[in-house]
């Protein structure tokens, strides 16, 4: 929980020194995301290639829809 106290003191910061701290914690949030991904480990990625039910279903949506649009 962010205290009021730093809320406070943010809402005082100069227009520059705002975008500063907004340039800070957008940063770390980067860094931490690149930390997620470890180097030399593979990781499983969902392909549509082969997904012929998916399409199949997608298919019959898009049919039903333009049923609809044409009633």
């Amino acid at each position: 929980m962010v205290s009021s106290e730093l809320i406070s003191t943010l809402r005082e910061l100069s227009r520059s020194d705002k975008f500063y701290i907004m340039q800070l914690l957008l940063s770390e949030l980067a860094q931490q995301e690149t930390d997620l991904i470890k180097p030399d480990r593979a990781y499983p990625v969902w392909s549509s290639y082969d997904a012929v039910e998916a399409a199949d279903t997608m298919l019959k949506v898009l049919q039903a829809a333009k049923v609809q649009d044409h009633e």
